[in-house]
């Protein structure tokens, strides 16, 4: 990530996470406001806490451990080194990060998918260089993406048994979320239950405002390019849930006058052609708020909207926000219950 788009993304995560900063406290109290590097992107968080500790240190080695897991951009971590075929001992956060994602693969018929390395990387949205590939280069990497991985228990501990070796994961459609996850456990655990959390724009709100009312987080308005500075579309209440958005009018690299967007649809091995340009998510997880928004960019708009009708959850529907494309720019959708978290100000 270059300087420029580093400060370009701080505003944008600033943007997404939080419209106002504030948290319920009683009198004397303060905020404490930590705002920090992680994962390739800026983190931003806010919490009240009686004793006023600073526990950016400790929330800083947090995500570092957590890097040396799930990262692909770290070399030595051990999802590098399990996708190197150097390593295939898992330990207890790998073997969940895994289970989660084959969970949802199952949820989502196949449209959320962490095998899909090898062609994310083909294509250039990885760590890896990007080529022009062929059809027939695009079928091979789709046929090593869909052979089947699985955990199993052995003397040394959970050990991932490939049915080809070439089978690469990726758990960046997840892994963000479920970091954020993790910062608010340990925060929770401190007793801290007031608090905000947004890294790189994936968002969990807890608790309230001084004045008992909700947190306000920004929904980001479809970008020109992906150097744009950030709009606002909605801003939502959030309370004891997280809002996660994916969108392809950033993430995306332009070769002979076509764009190519950073979503893989799994079933075919090619970046997704249609007209949704961002899903927003709320979830009571982030990590599921994570890959649900993946999978909806993956089925497109109308196909999403079907299968959230048929397969309701959590409080019996699900909150979700879709962008898309139009002829004369772009329109809206918003489900029942996502449109009951829209700031009043905000419908009229």
């Amino acid at each position: 990530m270059t300087h420029q788009a580093r400060h370009l993304y701080a505003a944008l995560s600033l943007a997404l996470g939080t419209l106002l900063f504030a948290g319920c406290r009683t009198a004397g109290d303060t905020p404490i406001k930590l705002v920090g590097e992680a994962q390739g992107t800026f983190y931003n968080i806010t919490y009240y806490d009686s004793e006023q500790r600073d526990l950016q240190g400790a929330i800083d080695s947090l995500l570092a451990d957590f890097d040396l897991t799930a990262s692909l951009w770290v070399d030595s971590s051990l999802l590098c080194r399990v996708n190197r075929n150097e390593d295939s001992v898992l330990n207890a956060l790998f073997s969940d990060l895994l289970e989660k994602s084959i969970m949802m693969n199952q949820f989502t018929e196949g449209c959320f998918d962490c095998r899909v390395g090898q062609l994310v990387r083909s294509y250039g949205f990885g760590n890896g260089p990007r080529t022009a590939l062929s059809d027939n280069q695009i079928d091979s990497l789709l046929a090593i993406c869909q052979q089947p991985v699985a955990m199993v228990e052995t003397q040394e501990g959970i050990v991932l048994r490939k049915a080809n070796p070439a089978t690469a994961l990726d758990f960046n459609a997840i892994a963000q979320g479920y970091a954020v996850d993790m910062v608010c456990r340990f925060l929770e655990q401190r007793g801290i239950s007031n608090y905000l959390v947004d890294i790189g724009g994936e968002v969990v709100a807890h608790g309230c405002k001084a004045d008992s009312s909700l947190w306000l987080v920004g929904i980001e308005r479809p970008a020109d390019n992906r150097y744009s500075a950030p709009e606002i579309e909605k801003a939502i209440t959030l309370k004891d849930c997280s809002v996660v958005t994916s969108g392809s009018y950033r993430k995306y690299y332009q070769k002979d006058g076509l764009r190519y967007s950073h979503t893989i649809d799994p079933s075919t091995g090619r970046p997704v052609q249609h007209t949704l340009l961002s899903v927003s998510v709320v979830d009571t997880a982030a990590w599921r708020a994570d890959a649900l928004a993946t999978a909806f960019m993956v089925m497109g708009l109308e196909r999403a909207q079907t299968f959230i009708a048929a397969h309701p959850y959590d409080s019996g529907t699900q909150a979700v926000f879709f962008i898309y494309s139009t002829p004369d720019g772009y329109a809206t959708y918003a489900t029942p219950a996502f449109e009951k978290l829209i700031l009043q100000d905000e419908k009229q």
